[in-house]
Order: C-alpha cells, then sequence, then structure tokens
C-alpha cells in the first residue's frame, strides 16, 4: 500500500563470518600481538593467522582471499581489520606456522566445548587418510608417465560421538603415533565415577604395535600364518566380538571425517616445501573442527 514503509527483514548471519570469529579467537590465545616492539603495526600476527587458516578455509589462493577481504566487510569487521593485508604478507605468515601453534588453537576449541558439555567420548577413532602432493589430476600425471608415487599422511583421532578431531598428526608410520594420539586424546574421553578411563580406542590393524593397551580394539596383523602369542590371540577374539556388538563399526566415522575435509578443504596439499606440506593436515583438522 502507499506511504507505508515496507518492514525491514533481519538477515541471519553467515557461517562463515561466525567461523571467522572463532578462528580469530583461537588465534588471539595463541600468537603474540606483534613479533617485535618496532612492528610496522599494520596488522597483529592474530588478525594475519586468521587470514591464512580461512584461504584453506574458503580453498582459495592468497591472491584470491586479498580480493574477498576487499569485497566482505562483514569478514573484514569479524577479524577487526582496517586494511587489506596483501598476499605475500599472508604467504610469510603461514611459513611462520608451527605445529605447535595448531595442536594448541585445537585443544582451546576443545577445551570451550568440554566445558559446555559437547565433548566427552565413549569411543575414539583412529585411523590415517593421505592428501595429494599436487593440485595436478591424477589423470593428468598418468597421461604425463609420472602416476603418483607419494602421498602425504594426516592421522586424526576422532570422538565417535561429536565427530570432532581431538587430536592430529603429520605424515609418519601409523603405528608410531598411537601412543601421542591416545595421551592428547584422554582428556576428552568420559571417565567414570572413580575418576578411571572409561573409553576405547578403535583402529586398524596399521596401529597394531606393542603399545596397544587394555581398552585398545585394535585387529593384531597376521604376518603369514595364523595367530601364535596368546595375547593376540585374545585381542583377536575381542575384535571379533566388537565386530558382533557393532561397537568396532564406529571405526568408520573417522572415515566420514576424512571425506568431509577432502570434499570441503580439497584433498591435495597446496604448499611446495616439505615443512609447510608438513602441517597441513593439522590446518586442516583444525578448521575442520572451527566447522563444525
Amino acid at each position: 500500500m502507499r506511504g507505508r514503509k515496507a518492514k525491514a527483514v533481519k538477515l541471519r548471519e553467515s557461517r562463515h563470518v561466525k567461523v571467522a570469529r572463532i578462528i580469530y579467537t583461537q588465534t588471539q590465545a595463541v600468537f603474540p600481538k606483534y613479533s617485535h616492539r618496532f612492528s610496522p603495526k599494520k596488522f597483529t600476527l592474530p588478525q594475519l593467522a586468521a587470514c591464512v587458516l580461512l584461504c584453506f578455509y574458503f580453498k582459495m589462493s592468497y591472491r584470491d582471499f586479498e580480493e574477498l577481504l576487499l569485497m566482505s566487510k562483514e569478514l573484514r569487521d569479524a577479524l577487526e581489520l582496517t586494511r587489506v593485508p596483501d598476499y605475500s604478507t599472508l604467504n610469510r605468515m603461514y611459513h611462520r606456522f608451527r605445529a605447535s601453534h595448531l595442536d594448541k588453537m585445537n585443544e582451546a576449541l576443545l577445551s570451550t566445548l568440554k566445558q559446555a558439555g559437547l565433548v566427552e567420548e565413549e569411543v575414539i577413532a583412529v585411523d590415517a587418510t593421505g592428501f595429494r602432493p599436487t593440485n595436478a589430476s591424477a589423470y593428468f600425471q598418468t597421461r604425463r608417465g609420472k602416476p603418483f608415487r607419494r602421498w602425504l599422511k594426516g592421522v586424526y583421532a576422532v570422538g565417535a560421538s561429536s565427530q570432532m578431531i581431538v587430536h592430529g598428526v603429520g605424515p609418519s608410520n601409523d603405528a608410531l603415533h598411537l601412543s601421542t594420539l591416545k595421551r592428547r586424546a584422554s582428556r576428552y574421553g568420559r571417565r567414570d565415577e572413580r575418576g578411571q578411563p572409561a573409553w576405547v580406542t578403535l583402529a586398524d590393524s596399521g596401529f597394531d604395535s606393542a603399545k596397544i593397551g587394555p581398552r585398545d580394539i585394535i585387529p593384531p596383523i597376521r604376518r603369514g600364518g595364523d595367530l601364535k602369542a596368546t595375547q593376540r590371540k585374545a585381542r583377536a577374539e575381542l575384535v571379533s566380538q566388537a565386530r558382533l556388538d557393532g561397537l568396532f563399526g564406529q571405526r568408520w566415522k573417522d572415515e566420514t571425517v576424512h571425506s568431509v575435509i577432502k570434499r570441503k578443504f580439497g584433498d591435495a596439499v597446496r604448499s611446495v616445501k616439505r615443512a609447510c606440506q608438513n602441517r597441513e593436515s593439522r590446518v586442516k583438522g583444525f578448521i575442520y573442527n572451527a566447522h563444525r
């Protein structure tokens, strides 16, 4: 009708802006404000670190993300940016990242969720996945006569209830990571009234080693015949019973997380230097948790 003002429609906040705010909060908890007292102070280290992580989240190059920041005022406000950093500044910032930075950010995020009662696991699934070392397609590599022969591995411990990554590590043999993954994941496992662990670890036979504990349901490797050791026979029977009960099937939730990471954030690493490549599995794990 004439003379009547149109009712303003309040739009919901974009999920991308929420994720940017979550990531920025965690970078503020880990990185100092400036690297030196004589820094130019155009940007803070947490701001640059959040921009780098958002490049991986949006699956963008540093140049494209610079254009996105120029276009999106909401994203700049979430990161408290008064100007837009150059793409080369973001590239140099990623080289300052360390695995410890990513682990601390992930632990801070999970601690917040644990205090809210959202992360308390009865089952923690452990598995590894591989990422392509280049963005070139497998078809292109095969046609040029050089198919992929090396994959960069990421190993993740995933809570079966929350489907959050409680810890992740970079490339190495699976069995070598088992102790570290169990130790880091233990703070998010459920405990009984006496404070004793009441959670179990599920993994495939690639994690079979001498460090397996009584709460680990891991199939033993059969090397050239039947199992002979009494403990390995008992563990094989435990795994068989867990399969019948449906408990061991929860390990596939780790595969679900791997699928989400590769579909959402890419199945290839973008870095060229080996040290930067090895960090990318942790980066993908952290931004997956922020996205959840």
